[in-house]
């Protein structure tokens, strides 16, 4: 731990000339971040406008995009070694965080998974999620491609499974998702075994049943019923599938303009600023302002492709998929649950959603894969 925080005091000491800094920087998938980030402001901003003449979102979003910039620049300065011999003291760290939130966090809409200080507030499951990626990363990389064996698939499973299981008590059934989804990824891009890649579907669906037995809250219940028939209940537990759903159509070709989206500003589509933020933008700038926005994202995710590709070694490549693995699911699920053909588990759109913690994440893994690029 003594090497590790010296190795870290070294580097920031060591910090590279401005100018040749930034010259390497991968200036495309910069401004790529930051043209989503830009879509994200403005639906923000106009869902803020509608609740009255003090802006609260907004503001919040731009100190949290400040903070962003400044941990990304800080993330690309260090070296990769330093993500990569801190891998298992960041996966600990984040154990411990998961476990302190369960009795020291508060509760904000039916999860106790948040820390507050002086007016903010972060999830330590969005720690977790970085925390993972590094571990498989550094893990994928000490089995040197043999990726066959089995003691491979089970070494990784039991550190997801308890990261899962702990964030399941708060309970946060989006990111203990999305972490299981990443990490299934990461075996299907280490080619494992099929029969092993089976083994895990029928143990997910296991899980997924005794989940609902024992572990689901009614409301997690109610969601998935409703992705199954949102018509059932439609001012119940359909309701906000189903103003989602209106908002999108109402959006058309061109969309109605910023501000001026009934569903949003009339406060029909709730968490319109998180988990509904792509209605807003399908109601507000309509198919070409969606088109746009996901030719962005998916820009992006072939970037960061090309980045892992061209890296040097494999910890470097995996850690850059990785990044690249957790933004996909992101986006698939988010806006796979805003049009209506995945369960709402308040899993936030990468870069354009409302909320501190999630975008600060985001920018330090992009300042991550911009180490990988300077390393080079």
């Amino acid at each position: 731990m003594i090497l590790l925080i010296g190795n870290i005091f070294y580097f920031m000491n060591s910090f590279r000339s401005s100018k040749l800094f930034f010259q390497k920087f991968d200036w495309v998938l910069l401004l790529l971040v930051f043209i989503v980030i830009s879509i994200g402001l403005a639906a923000i901003y106009s869902v803020d406008i509608s609740k009255g003449l003090t802006l609260t979102f907004f503001p919040t979003q731009i100190i949290a995009m400040t903070l962003g910039i400044f941990a990304m620049i800080v993330a690309a300065n260090l070296h990769t070694t330093i993500y990569q011999k801190g891998s298992t003291y960041a996966v600990l760290i984040a154990i411990i965080l998961l476990v302190a939130v369960l009795f020291l966090g508060v509760n904000i809409r039916g999860t106790t998974g948040w820390f507050r200080f002086a007016g903010f507030s972060f999830q330590p499951a969005e720690i977790a999620k970085l925390a993972f990626i590094l571990f498989m990363a550094n893990w994928m990389d000490l089995y040197h491609r043999q990726f066959h064996r089995w003691q491979f698939v089970v070494s990784s499973g039991i550190v997801v499974m308890m990261i899962i299981g702990l964030i399941l008590l708060q309970p946060d059934l989006g990111s203990a998702f999305l972490i299981g989804a990443t990490w299934f990824g990461f075996l299907l891009v280490a080619n494992t075994k099929n029969r092993y890649i089976l083994s895990i579907i029928g143990a997910g669906i296991l899980a997924v049943i005794i989940g609902w037995l024992f572990l689901f809250k009614p409301y997690q219940k109610d969601r998935l019923m409703t992705f199954v028939n949102p018509e059932s209940d439609p001012l119940g537990a359909g309701y906000n599938v189903t103003q989602s759903i209106i908002a999108i159509g109402a959006g058309n070709f061109k969309g109605r303009g910023l501000g001026f989206g009934s569903q949003s500003q009339l406060h029909f589509l709730p968490e319109a600023q998180t988990d509904f933020v792509f209605s807003v933008i399908g109601e507000e700038l309509g198919f070409i302002g969606v088109f746009i926005l996901l030719s962005l994202i998916c820009l992006i995710l072939w970037r960061l492709t090309y980045i892992a590709y061209q890296a040097d070694d494999d910890f470097k490549s995996y850690l850059v998929i990785g990044i690249a693995l957790l933004l996909f699911v992101q986006t698939m699920v988010n806006v796979g649950a805003a049009i209506g053909v995945l369960p709402v588990t308040g899993v936030p759109l990468p870069f354009v959603s409302y909320g501190g913690s999630s975008l600060l994440l985001n920018l330090f893994m992009i300042g991550i894969v911009e180490a990988v690029v300077l390393s080079k």
